[in-house]
Order: C-alpha cells, then structure tokens, then sequence
C-alpha cells in the first residue's frame, strides 16, 4: 500500500480532527500515514486516541499557512510550512500523494513548487466534487467538476484536457467503464457560450476517448446527466461555492422553522426529505477529497471545514488513485491527444 503524506495542519479543526482520521485509517487498512507538522501537538493528540503506530510516521515542521493567506504574502516561498513539506516528501518518493483541507493556494503554490506539470497541459485543474442525482446502475453518486479555481480563463485545448483527465479519474476511481462528460454552458446547443466554447464542443464531439454528452446548463449539474463536467475556472469556483452555499442556507432556515409558529413546522415538515437532501451538500464527510489533476503527483484537496471522518476518507481516496496509476493514465491519454 502506498504512503500519504497528510498536512495535519491544514484545516479549521487541524490538528485535531486531521489526526483522528488518520488514526482511523492506520486501525482499519493497511495504508501508511505521514504526518507533516507540529510533532508536538500530533503526538498529543495520538496519545489520547487508539491508533497502529506501525502505520503512522511524523514529520515534524512548525510553520503553517493559515487560510487567510492568499497568494500574495509570499506563500511560494516559504519552504517550512507543512503543506510545502508535504509536497516536498513526496517529489522525493517518501510518499506517493497528498491529503491537505488547508489554503487552496498554498496547495498550488507546493504542487507548483515540487511537482512537474504532465507534458502537453498549459493549464492544470483544480477540481470538485457534489452530490447528484442517479440516472443508472453503478453512477458514482458524485460528480466530478473541473476546473473550480487554479485557472481563470481558457482556451478549447485545455477544456478538452479537462475532458480526457476528467474521464481518466472517473474511470479509475469512481470505477464508471464509460464516464459522461459534459461541457458547462448557457445552452445545450451547440453554438452557444462563445468561440472558445464552440470550438470546445466541436473538438469534444470528435475526441474518441472522451464519451461526450453535450452541453450542460446549470440547471441540470445535480440531474446525474454528466459523470464530469469541464469549465474555465472562475466559472466553476462560483459554482462549486454556490453550491454549497445554498445548501447551507436551506439547512438553516430547516433549522429556524422548526423553532418558528405552527406554520413553520408544517413547511419544515413538508419539506424535510428536500432538505436532507440538501443537507448532504452541506455535508463533506463522505466526499473523500477532490484532486489537483495535471502533475505529475497526486494531490487531494479537502474543504477547511473537514473532519475526521473526511480525512479518513480522503486518505483511502488518494491510495486507491495511486494504485489505480491515475498519473499515469492522465499523462498516457494526454499524449494521445
């Protein structure tokens, strides 16, 4: 079994709740944990839990970057931290991929840092992953949608690239023979969204190792029609963040009717199913991460709000991508293209 390199200070509840779940998976499985921080605070946090010390390693580094950091505080350079550790592990083979819920941007400054970019991208993908709909037997009940944020604008080349690594991740991971992948669009003709756009859909239609649906209104992200769905960054960082947000606002207003006069708790009542379904995606716990796809390394990447279970999660995610050769599947049918 590989070994991953966790940023057990990354994360609103790190270390804490970053350690826990790697306790949980050294009990259960026989991947190897490397811990990347505070010595200090991770033994004291082991020492109050059950774990297999033979499956748990840590190194120790006392800086980390907080996440109100941002780009432009230096975070490229400072080497000490414990996501850039991490990253840095791993480029020298003492770990085969990371598991981080901190700063986005400290996550791609070290995979910058460290990491190759797979010859023939110019843009690499940060992706996400919510809850849908089901619209046939064995669909993953997630789906995959890239890029959420490491780029801004594109051109149709790299939307295909998103396309074909998009598929590869599916297939490996969320084990779908076949994956839909869908383009995100203001229409599903054809000719709609623009040159960059159109040419995206023409070249998606003719690319034999994508198995493309078209395109995908945002109405229709949570329908299960599409496994993955490619889009240039800031498009699908409103998105994924919309997503969640909405959910978090249903969930609470759920809450608040339930304290409100009897006509609230009717509406609440009536509406509960829908709002347990909403809760789920508030809920990251059974995610397992998302990936930061284009190096020529593994990095999974988990919302700041990630607890133990998330991680524990997360962990068996990122093992299970590095067995399967996501990578190098990625680098294989890029160099196809």
């Amino acid at each position: 079994m590989p070994v991953i390199a966790v940023d057990a200070m990354g994360g609103d509840f790190a270390p804490d709740d970053v350690v826990k779940g790697v306790a949980q998976v050294s009990l259960h499985t026989e991947i190897e944990s490397l811990l990347v921080g505070d010595e200090q605070q991770i033994q004291a946090t082991l020492d109050r839990i059950p774990y297999n010390p033979e499956r748990i390693a840590i190194h120790h580094t006392d800086e980390f970057v907080a996440a109100v950091d941002d780009a432009g505080t230096g975070i490229r350079h400072r080497r000490r931290t414990s996501i850039m550790v991490a990253a840095r592990l791993v480029a020298e083979g003492r770990a085969q991929a990371v598991v981080t819920a901190g700063n986005t941007a400290a996550a791609l400054a070290a995979c910058a840092r460290y990491f190759r970019t797979i010859e023939g991208l110019c843009q690499v993908a940060l992706c996400g992953v919510f809850p849908r709909q089901t619209l046939y037997a064995g669909q993953d009940p997630l789906a995959l949608l890239l890029d959420v944020g490491a780029s801004v604008r594109c051109e149709a080349a790299d939307l295909v690239r998103f396309a074909v690594m998009g598929s590869v991740y599916a297939r490996h991971v969320s084990k779908l023979a076949e994956p839909r992948v869908a383009l995100l669009n203001m229409g599903s003709e054809e000719n709609k969204g623009g040159a960059v756009l159109i040419e995206a859909f023409r070249r998606l239609k003719n690319q034999p190792s994508v198995n493309f649906v078209g395109n995908i209104e945002g109405h229709g992200l949570t329908k299960g029609t599409a496994d993955v769905i490619v889009c240039e960054g800031l498009l699908g960082n409103v998105v994924i963040k919309l997503l969640g947000a909405m959910a978090d606002v249903v969930v609470d207003s759920a809450g608040t009717g339930r304290r409100e006069n009897w006509r609230h708790k009717l509406g609440t009542f009536m509406l509960e199913s829908g709002a347990g379904r909403l809760r789920e995606l508030a809920a990251y716990e059974d995610y397992g991460g998302a990936p930061i796809l284009g190096f020529d390394r593994l990095m999974l990447r988990l919302p700041g709000r990630a607890n133990a279970r998330s991680v524990e999660n997360a962990i068996k995610v990122s093992a299970k991508a590095v067995c399967s050769g996501v990578v190098r599947e990625i680098a294989a049918g890029v160099e196809r293209l």
